[in-house]
């Protein structure tokens, strides 16, 4: 993902959500927010208090990742912000279980805002 797809400042992800646009699953929680750009952009908050293992702090975040690239060029998610924050540990078996529940969510807070 190309470095301007992501959010870096703590002044944008708060933007975000503080915008109130989100929704919420059993495990994660989805922030949206229109933005001025012509490209969608991500930010992640994968916190070391919820998953203890870097390693998996990153698979979460490849998955995640992975997902909105696939969603992207979707046209609703184009100018939008996007912020990911996961809200509970994630067992391995439920790592695919994310990957749907990040697409439905993503899907569902597009329709709210569409």
């Amino acid at each position: 993902m190309p470095n301007n797809c992501r959010l870096h400042k703590a002044t944008e992800f708060s933007a975000v959500i503080n915008f109130k646009c989100q929704t919420s699953g059993d495990l994660i929680q989805i922030y949206m927010k229109p933005n001025e750009f012509e490209y969608a952009r991500l930010g992640l908050i994968v916190s070391k208090r919820i998953e203890r293992f870097a390693v998996k702090r990153n698979k979460i975040k490849r998955i995640l990742r992975e997902i909105f690239r696939k969603n992207r060029f979707n046209d609703q998610t184009i100018k939008m912000d996007w912020v990911i924050r996961l809200r509970r540990p994630v067992p391995k078996s439920d790592l695919k279980k994310l990957a749907i529940e990040t697409q439905l969510l993503m899907l569902q807070l597009q329709q709210c805002h569409g």
